[in-house]
């Protein structure tokens, strides 16, 4: 029996120390092809349109990566269905890294609490990499519209009956919820126009075929300049560097805020090693000085930090909107 008793001993140490083996090959293994990554092109599915805000930021960050990892980055545009369109390629792309998103509020947060059926489900088939960045909204109307200050422009609003309308950067946006937000607390009403992107609902609006509109302000920039459309808040709580001469929605309806923000996803299944060494580069060139200018002359908020942070920031978002769109009672088929 106590023969017996030693070689089960011996057996189940000898089990134990290949499993241990195992373990360690599997973990060098990984680290290994986390270092090797990435041995050919990488592709940054943007949803949402070229010259948009979002195709800004990607280009910026991949001038920069490709450099840091040796490979050409490849922008791909994929506007559409509120940004849905772009992250499902992402969530439905190999586990291996090699193909990113940049995803923002309405398709990762926003989305669940709006949409009964979606292609995807945020948090069961996208891993969250990092924040790039944040920003707030801005109010842009046509050149032409009499008003230039928000309690101007919420008096015409109301005068206009049912002949307003706004566009959006598409169902479901930050840009669609923070109108449905700013209706709900200035007691107006309008017609929502969604657009694949903020380019074309920005030419909407310069034609006046569409009366307001909100959304971030660096594509917006040109017709600006060109004095086709102007500004009349900004959805901060505070004024930010960039827009200081801009005022506030909150200095008219205190507690006001709602910030557009976005981020590089994955597809789930993804190793931690490759997400840690991903997160790593990415906050690497958000601290590089000629990103940082040219970030905050466009108005944006630079982002970065863990993936583990990134995560706990979107479900906060998550409760805190969905709170807001079951109140305002936004529902999409």
């Amino acid at each position: 029996m106590k023969s017996y008793a030693r070689v089960f001993s011996l057996r189940s140490c000898v089990s134990t120390l290949a499993l241990s083996m195992c373990v360690f090959m599997v973990n060098v293994a990984r680290a290994q092809s986390a270092s090797a990554w990435p041995d050919k092109p990488v592709r940054i599915v943007v949803p949402a349109p070229a010259g948009s805000s979002l195709d800004i930021i990607a280009r910026t960050l991949a001038d920069k990566l490709k450099d840091k990892w040796k490979q050409p980055l490849v922008v791909d545009n994929k506007a559409g269905a509120g940004g849905m369109l772009g992250i499902d390629v992402v969530a439905k792309a190999a586990p291996d890294g090699y193909t990113l998103g940049l995803g923002f509020n309405g398709p990762i947060a926003f989305g669940p609490h709006m949409y009964k059926k979606m292609p995807y489900a945020p948090g069961k088939d996208l891993l969250p990499i990092v924040l790039t960045t944040s920003q707030p909204n801005v109010l842009a109307v046509n050149a032409s519209n009499p008003a230039n200050t928000l309690p101007e422009l919420v008096a015409w609003a109301k005068a206009q009956g049912n002949k307003l309308s706004y566009g959006s950067v598409g169902n479901g946006s930050s840009s669609h919820l923070t109108m449905a937000l700013l209706e709900s607390v200035a007691g107006f009403d309008a017609v929502h126009v969604p657009y694949s992107g903020s380019p074309p609902a920005a030419t909407s609006l310069a034609a006046n075929e569409t009366q307001m509109l909100f959304a971030v302000a660096p594509p917006l920039v040109p017709l600006i300049q060109g004095n086709r459309i102007k500004l009349i808040a900004a959805t901060s709580l505070q004024r930010t560097e960039g827009l200081k001469s801009l005022p506030t929605v909150a200095e008219t309806y205190p507690g006001f805020e709602a910030l557009a923000w976005n981020g590089l996803f994955t597809a789930a299944g993804t190793p931690p090693e490759l997400i840690a060494r991903i997160n790593a580069d990415v906050n690497a060139v958000l601290k590089d000085p000629s990103v940082r200018d040219a970030m905050v002359k466009q108005g944006f908020i630079i982002g970065g930090g863990t993936a583990a942070e990134f995560k706990t920031f979107i479900d906060s978002e998550g409760k805190q909107w969905g709170a807001i769109i079951k109140k305002v009672g936004i529902s999409i088929d």
